[in-house]
């Protein structure tokens, strides 16, 4: 090493060694890790048990195994013993959990049988008062202005029955018949629903655009506060469920509505569905067709639109 080397500082490697040692390879030392991995191919517990199998007794090896043996019999055991007991337990309760379900659908019937009871007694309620108030107003002018004006609100509010010509769309899941009575064409188990709640909302949305004058859906007169919407696999009109074929009356023009209908998204929509998924649709046009009353609501907040 130079002057100038040392003067800096400087470490010389082979300082203090002869020629014969500066010229040797110089081996560095392998880590004990490394050298473990390397040479010792089995886990330092594999070997102590290997080791502790070996210096056990003869027979002991025999006596774990029929031990090993013995504890998964107990266990087996065990788990067919709960699943007996949860069969015993099932079968115990399944009379008393059919018993429950009769009386709730008997429940259900009788709420639903007095319900229609009770929409019968206010559809014949509302018939007298609109009967007295057309006897008390029909003499003067005045009076029959205001009928004008109230007919034109209970239709808007369809809270009165309609009868007249309009066009009748009736669409059915795939292997559902357009007609109920033919069994053969009845809906095959484990078929898919295509008709979605959206796609009857898009059929009544048009046929309102196309000149309706009032529209029900499945017998359910479609008003304000009227929904349609999907509930698991069922399709709720105004909370009543309606199954396939679904069909939609709608009350106007028949001749233009069926025009403007034939290019509507609406109808686009249905031709699609049965192009693509056999689905079926049918419209045709009538004369007499009935749009029932829908139910009268108590209106609690309104706010005028427009002039």
């Amino acid at each position: 090493m130079s002057d100038q080397d040392r003067s800096l500082g400087g470490y010389d490697p082979e300082a203090g060694l002869s020629p014969r040692q500066a010229a040797a390879v110089h081996k560095l030392p392998v880590p004990s890790l490394l050298r473990s991995l390397l040479s010792e191919h089995l886990d330092p517990g594999y070997a102590a048990a290997a080791a502790a199998k070996a210096a056990a007794p003869p027979g002991n090896g025999n006596r774990l195994r029929a031990a090993g043996w013995l504890w998964q019999a107990f266990a087996a055991l065990l788990i067919a013993a709960v699943f007996a007991a949860a069969v015993a337990q099932a079968r115990s309760v399944a009379p008393g959990v059919s018993a429950a379900q009769h009386v709730l659908a008997g429940s259900v019937r009788s709420a639903e049988g007095a319900t229609d009871d009770l929409n019968r007694r206010r559809d014949d309620l509302a018939g007298q008062v609109d009967d007295i108030q057309r006897r008390q107003l029909r003499d003067g002018a005045e009076g029959r202005q205001l009928l004008g004006a109230l007919d034109a609100l209970t239709l808007a509010g369809a809270t009165t029955a309609v009868i007249g010509p309009g066009l009748t769309v009736t669409v059915a899941d795939p292997n559902v018949g357009v007609d109920l009575s033919d069994v053969s064409k009845q809906r095959v188990p484990g078929s898919r629903q295509v008709i979605l709640d959206r796609d009857l909302q898009l059929v009544v949305n048009s046929l309102w655009a196309c000149g309706a004058e009032a529209v029900s859906v499945g017998g359910i007169r479609i008003g304000p506060n009227v929904t349609i919407r999907q509930a698991g696999g069922a399709i709720l009109v105004d909370n009543h469920p309606i199954s396939s074929p679904y069909s939609i009356v709608a009350i106007g023009p028949p001749n233009s509505m069926r025009e403007d209908f034939e290019h509507s998204s609406g109808l686009v929509r249905m031709r699609l569905l049965e192009t693509s998924y056999g689905v079926g649709v049918n419209v045709s046009a009538g004369d007499g067709l009935t749009v029932p009353a829908g139910a009268a609501r108590d209106i609690k907040f309104a706010k005028r639109i427009g002039p």
